[in-house]
C-alpha cells in the first residue's frame, strides 16, 4: 500500500501526462507529413519523400524506444519517477527546437544546390530518436501507480488519438492557413508548451517548466519571421521575380514576373509563360476540336488557368463547357491577377464555362452528360496521386462520357527528356479500345512537348481544317503536327499504366539517357 501511494499521481498530474502522449504523437506525425511535403515539393518524388519521410522516422522511433531502457535503469521509488520526469522534459525540449529549425535548414541546403535525400534522412532519424522516447518513458511513469496495463493501455489510447489529430490538422489547418515554415514553428512550441504545463504540477520541475514556456514564447515569435526568411530562399529558385506566392491546401503555387513574361509554377515546377503558352494550348485544344467536326460540349479536366478554356470558346458552335479543377485558388488567382486575366481574355467568366472543383478522378463519373470533346491538361505524372489520371481505370471512366464520334486529347509530358510517358500513354489508352495519335511540338519555355489524341474511331488527321484565329497553328500545320520527329520514338516495350501498378512515374523519372 506503501509503495502505491508513493507513486500516486492526483488527477490534474495524470490527465496531464496523458495529454503529453497525444501532443507528443500528433507533432511527430505532422512533422513527419511536413518533411513529407517538403521533400516532395523540392525533390518531386513524392513516394520516396513520403517513404523516408515516415519510414525513417518510424524506424528511428523504434530505436529510441529501445535506448529508453537506459534512462535510470538502477533507481527505484521517488528518484526514478524524479529521472523519468525530467528525462521527459528534455526530450520535449529538444524536439520543440528541432521541429521549427531543422525543416528551414532542409530548404537552405537545397537551394544552395544540394540534393536533400541524405539531410532528409538524418532529420527524420534524429527527430525520431527523440520521439520514440516519449511513449516509453510516460508508460514507465505512470506504470508505478497504474500497473502496467492500465499505463500502457491509457498512453497508448490517446498517442493513438494525437496521431489522428495531427494526421488531419496538417493538411486541413496548419498547411494551408499557416505555409510550410510558420507551421514548423508552431509545432515545435507544443512540446515547449506541454514542458510548461507540466512542471506547473510538479514543484520540483518549475524551473524547467518557466524554460519551457521562454521557448515556446519564442518559438511562436520567430513563426511569422519564418515567412520572410522562407521567401528569401525561395526568390533563389526563380529566375525573375516572385510577385505571388500562395500555399493552398493542395499544392505550392508561385507567380513570377519579367517583364511582360508571367510563369506560373507548381510545387515549383513550371506550368506556363504568357510570353509562349499559346503554343501549348492552341496545340493541346484545336487538333480535338477539329477532329471532333463540329463540337458542341466541351469537357476540360485542370486548366484551371483559363488558357485551354480561351482556346475552346473560339469555336462557335460551343454550348456549354466544364471545367474540373481540384484547386480553387488557381481559379480565383486566374481570375484575380491582372495579367494573368488579360492573358485568358477573361474566358472563365463567359457564361458558357461551369466549373467543378474537385479530383476529376472522382468528379468525372458523376457527371450526367456526355462531350464531344475532353480535353486533359493535367501535371506532369510525377507522383501516383496524377499517375491515376494517366491510368487505364482513369480512361475507362472517360470513355463513359466520350460521345460515341467524341475526341479525348491529353497533354503527354516531354517526348524528348521523358520519352517513354508518351508512348505510354499511348499504350493505356490502346488499352480500353481507343485509336490513339501522338504528335508533338515545341513550345520554347518547355522545349517538345508531346500530346495524344483519342478516339473509338480511325481520325484523318489530313484533313483537319482550323476555321478560327490563332497566334501559331495552321491548318496546313495541324496535318504535320502527327509527324514526329525522327527523335522521338514510340517504344513498344512499355506497360500499360494501371492504377494497381503507377509505372508510369517510373517513366517519368527515367531520362532520356536512361530510356535509350
Amino acid at each position: 500500500m506503501g509503495d502505491a501511494q508513493k507513486f500516486s499521481f492526483n488527477p490534474i498530474q495524470k490527465r496531464l501526462l496523458l495529454m503529453a502522449a497525444a501532443v507528443s504523437s500528433g507533432t511527430g506525425l505532422a512533422v513527419e507529413l511536413l518533411l513529407g511535403t517538403l521533400a516532395s515539393y523540392l525533390m518531386g518524388n513524392q513516394a520516396l519523400a513520403y517513404g523516408i519521410a515516415v519510414g525513417g522516422f518510424l524506424a528511428a522511433m523504434g530505436v529510441g524506444s529501445y535506448l529508453s531502457r537506459f534512462i535510470a535503469p538502477n533507481a527505484q521509488g521517488n528518484i526514478l519517477q524524479g529521472r523519468l520526469l525530467l528525462a521527459f522534459i528534455w526530450v520535449e525540449l529538444a524536439i520543440a527546437p528541432l521541429t521549427a529549425i531543422l525543416p528551414l535548414g532542409l530548404f537552405a541546403i537545397f537551394i544552395i544546390g544540394q540534393s536533400i535525400w541524405l539531410q532528409l534522412f538524418l532529420v527524420t532519424v534524429i527527430l525520431g530518436l527523440l520521439a520514440g522516447l516519449e511513449v516509453p518513458i510516460l508508460t514507465r511513469i505512470l506504470e508505478k501507480a497504474d500497473g502496467v496495463k492500465d499505463a500502457l493501455s491509457g498512453v497508448l489510447a490517446l498517442d493513438y488519438l494525437g496521431a489522428l489529430f495531427g494526421s488531419l490538422a496538417f493538411p486541413i489547418l496548419f498547411l494551408p492557413w499557416l505555409g510550410m515554415f510558420p507551421t514548423a514553428f508552431v509545432l515545435g512550441s507544443f512540446p515547449a508548451l506541454m514542458v510548461f504545463a507540466i512542471a506547473r504540477q510538479f514543484p520540483s520541475l518549475r524551473r524547467w517548466g518557466y524554460l519551457g514556456l521562454g521557448v515556446a514564447i519564442f518559438l511562436l515569435a520567430l513563426s511569422p519571421i519564418s515567412i520572410p526568411i522562407s521567401n528569401q530562399l525561395e526568390n533563389n529558385l526563380y529566375n525573375a521575380p516572385i510577385v505571388k506566392r500562395i500555399q493552398s491546401k493542395y499544392q505550392r503555387i508561385v507567380l513570377t514576373r519579367s517583364g511582360k513574361d508571367v510563369r506560373l509554377f507548381l510545387n515549383g515546377d513550371l506550368q506556363l509563360s504568357t510570353l509562349d503558352e499559346y503554343r501549348y494550348h492552341e496545340a493541346l485544344v484545336h487538333p480535338a476540336m477539329s477532329a471532333a467536326k463540329n463540337p458542341r460540349n466541351v469537357l476540360v479536366l485542370g486548366g484551371g488557368d483559363g488558357m485551354a478554356m480561351r482556346e475552346v470558346l473560339k469555336w462557335d458552335n460551343i454550348e456549354e463547357v466544364i471545367l474540373v479543377e481540384l484547386d480553387p485558388t488557381i481559379v480565383q488567382l486566374a481570375n484575380s491577377y491582372t495579367q494573368l486575366q488579360e492573358v485568358n481574355e477573361n474566358a472563365l467568366a463567359d457564361s458558357r464555362v461551369k466549373i467543378i472543383y474537385g479530383d476529376a478522378f472522382i468528379e468525372v463519373p458523376k457527371l450526367n452528360k456526355r462531350f464531344d470533346v475532353i480535353i486533359a491538361d493535367f501535371p506532369d505524372p510525377d507522383e501516383k496521386s496524377l499517375a491515376k489520371l494517366y491510368a487505364e481505370g482513369f480512361y475507362r471512366r472517360l470513355m463513359s462520357r466520350l460521345e460515341e464520334n467524341g475526341v479525348l486529347v491529353t497533354q503527354a509530358s516531354s517526348p524528348f527528356f521523358a520519352p517513354k510517358v508518351l508512348s505510354c500513354i499511348v499504350k493505356t489508352l490502346s488499352a480500353v479500345g481507343l485509336q490513339a495519335k501522338p504528335y508533338t511540338i515545341d513550345v520554347p519555355s518547355f522545349g517538345p512537348w508531346g500530346f495524344v489524341l483519342a478516339s473509338r474511331n480511325s481520325i484523318n488527321t489530313q484533313q483537319l481544317k482550323l476555321p478560327i484565329n490563332t497566334r501559331f497553328l495552321t491548318t496546313q500545320m495541324l496535318s504535320h503536327l502527327f509527324e514526329l520527329p525522327k527523335d522521338i520514338t514510340i517504344y513498344d516495350d512499355v506497360s500499360v499504366n494501371r492504377l494497381s501498378h503507377p509505372i508510369i512515374v517510373r517513366y517519368q523519372f527515367q531520362s532520356r539517357f536512361i530510356a535509350y
